[in-house]
């Protein structure tokens, strides 16, 4: 009895000290020297193996102030309740996106701030971790929206201020505008007539697919070109072709109107003065651009010339522009001022119609809208014409008559919201001073027929 009393003490020990010793594996409780803080959750290798915490506790759970790091990655301090966080706190998630706010039921809920991933940065409400009610979003690439947003996207009436300089003020379904532009509309006649030697304006319009002006959009930046029918008819012009010397050939660009028409160069009127917040080194930019930059642009082709518009007072004066004009739209609305058609360039030379092709040209059945023929023999170039007294006067300073096609096209740069509007052409007829051209009638028009 006495050799069993004598063993108890040491058979009861390990039990005693057992409660100290961390399990190797599995679930167990921790509970530091200084007892505020424990940790209780899973062990592995007698390592802790998941959520740790550290902090206040009530009643076996984490209340109050605490921090957690979570197994997965990431960590949050702050405020909780029966282990769920709420209240204010602060949580880095495992992308290392960081947000900061008030939280409930565990989840962002309220007023709060967060960093993503991404380099964008929230601020604003939140509904069960979602952005929802009134928010900023600013973005790593410079653009910004103010408003609402309803799923974590934008809805609502809104602000975008996007990074090319386009702004887009109203209202936000699912994400996207709802009163968004979605093709450039040139006003007028579809047939615009000029007299030769004379300035014209263009106004142009950005629509919606209702034919709505889209007012709620601004800054968009367009692009004026113009070019020459390849191949000219008789009745409108004196000009057969205009043929390109090789270092100055391009690829004749395909028209909505049954031809093909090579770049021309255009000029437009600037002035002297500048808007508030330009420079002259904007302006130069807008005026001396590159030959890359004077060819028609029809596709997504990146615009890379930047700069204030150049405001138009009554002091002006014709710069060459290289063939190219630009403009920002103001809610909707642009307009390209004193456009002028100069004469051909040194590169493109004029061959004016033989006698025996006009012969045939007028031989041709009434409604024979084909090009005339060109003799394969070769022809000299329109230059100089005898004056009376056996001088040679030199060509004019203006376009020929014929017809030309202006081109604009939207070359935002970066495109706004991913995409740049379709090109839209006008085609141009230059008269001579003095004629008049009524209203052209299709043939199979009753008035035509009559």
């Amino acid at each position: 009895m006495a050799a069993a009393e004598d063993q108890n003490p040491a058979s009861l020990q390990p039990l005693r000290h057992s409660p100290r010793l961390r399990p190797r594996n599995g679930y167990g409780v921790y509970v530091y020297p200084n007892s505020f803080f424990r940790y209780e959750g899973e062990w592995k290798g007698g390592k802790k193996h998941g959520n740790t915490y550290s902090g206040q506790f009530v009643l076996g759970e984490p209340q109050g102030h605490g921090i957690m790091k979570y197994k997965a990655g990431g960590h949050y301090e702050g405020e909780l309740s029966q282990g769920l966080r709420e209240g204010q706190g602060f949580l880095e998630d495992q992308d290392g996106q960081v947000y900061q706010g008030s939280f409930h039921d565990n989840k962002r809920h309220g007023r709060g701030q967060m960093v993503f991933k991404n380099g964008d940065k929230y601020e604003g409400d939140w509904v069960r971790d979602q952005r929802q009610g009134h928010g900023v979003l600013f973005c790593a690439d410079g653009s910004t929206y103010k408003g609402q947003w309803h799923n974590d996207v934008f809805s609502g009436l809104g602000s975008l201020v996007h990074c090319s300089g386009v702004t887009y003020c109203g209202m936000f379904i699912n994400g996207h505008p709802a009163a968004q532009a979605k093709k450039i509309v040139v006003l007028g006649p579809e047939l615009l007539e000029v007299v030769q030697g004379s300035p014209f304006t263009l106004s142009v319009q950005l629509q919606q697919d209702d034919g709505e002006v889209a007012k709620s959009e601004s800054g968009r930046v367009l692009k004026i070109s113009a070019g020459v029918r390849y191949v000219q008819l008789p009745e409108y012009s004196e000009v057969s072709f205009f043929k390109m010397d090789d270092a100055h050939m391009e690829t004749p660009i395909q028209t909505p109107f049954g031809f093909q028409c090579i770049p021309y160069p255009l000029s437009v009127s600037t002035s002297w003065g500048l808007e508030p917040g330009s420079t002259v080194e904007s302006a130069r930019a807008d005026l001396l651009l590159s030959k890359k930059d004077s060819e028609p642009v029809l596709d997504s082709e990146a615009f890379h010339g930047k700069g204030d518009t150049l405001s138009i007072l009554p002091a002006r004066r014709h710069e060459p522009c290289c063939s190219a004009a630009y403009q920002r739209v103001d809610q909707g609305c642009a307009e390209f001022v004193d456009i002028h058609l100069g004469a051909p360039p040194p590169g493109m030379q004029p061959y004016l119609f033989l006698p025996s092709m006009l012969e045939k040209a007028g031989n041709r059945p009434k409604g024979d809208r084909s090009p005339p023929e060109v003799l394969s023999t070769a022809q000299e170039p329109l230059r100089g014409t005898n004056r009376s007294d056996g001088t040679t006067a030199e060509p004019s300073t203006a376009a020929y008559l014929g017809e030309y096609v202006l081109m604009v096209c939207d070359v935002t740069s970066p495109p706004f919201l991913g995409h740049r509007l379709p090109t839209t052409f006008k085609h141009l007829r230059i008269l001579a001073r003095g004629d008049i051209h009524l209203p052209h009638v299709p043939e199979d028009h009753p008035e035509a027929l009559s």
